[in-house]
């Protein structure tokens, strides 16, 4: 399977991959710039391509039957995320109870531009005390980069002033929605 996602990953698709896949079993990954229902394919592939194992939450009721079994095997936690449940100790949680656990969010927290970022990722990872890694996916150069593992620290803004330059003159599927 590897060998087939990495032949239409570089040889069809045309793309190139930097940086590699930190060796850990439990991170939060963050992807900028989320723009298109076609991220979350090309993150299919990649993790064909690195031969990784990285997860994904989803609300509760995409884990009901007919289709639950199959949202599982992809990747996928499910997530009570009503008002009522506090969420990022949930998925902190999650990052507890399983021995290797790599949870892919996108903090621009939907496909439409935004000028803010969500703060949940960074909360998860301070909570389940994991570090992040920047996976930024790069359709106008057809690149995906891939950053060295960073632990939250105390200093939120500084944090993610480093955060948002790893990501800067990325674009999008749909660039007027890049971050």
């Amino acid at each position: 399977m590897q060998a087939l996602a990495k032949f239409i990953y570089f040889k069809i698709l045309g793309w190139q991959l930097l940086g590699s896949f930190p060796q850990l079993d439990k991170c939060v990954v963050i992807v900028v710039p989320h723009t298109s229902w076609v991220d979350f394919f090309l993150g299919l592939l990649l993790r064909s391509v690195l031969k990784e194992d990285i997860h994904f939450i989803g609300k509760k009721s995409l884990f009901k039957p007919p289709f639950g079994w199959f949202f599982r095997w992809m990747g996928g936690a499910p997530i009570d995320r009503s008002k009522r449940l506090d969420t990022v100790a949930a998925i902190a949680k999650i990052f507890k109870e399983k021995r290797k656990f790599r949870l892919a969010l996108s903090p621009e927290g939907t496909r439409k531009k935004v000028t803010k970022w969500k703060t949940g990722f960074y909360y998860i990872a301070k909570e389940a005390n994991v570090p992040i890694v920047m996976v930024a996916f790069d359709f106008g150069k057809k690149q995906v980069k891939i950053s060295e593992p960073q632990y939250p620290t105390p200093q939120q803004e500084k944090d993610f002033t480093t955060y948002k330059s790893f990501f800067k003159g990325v674009v999008g599927k749909v660039p007027q929605n890049s971050f």
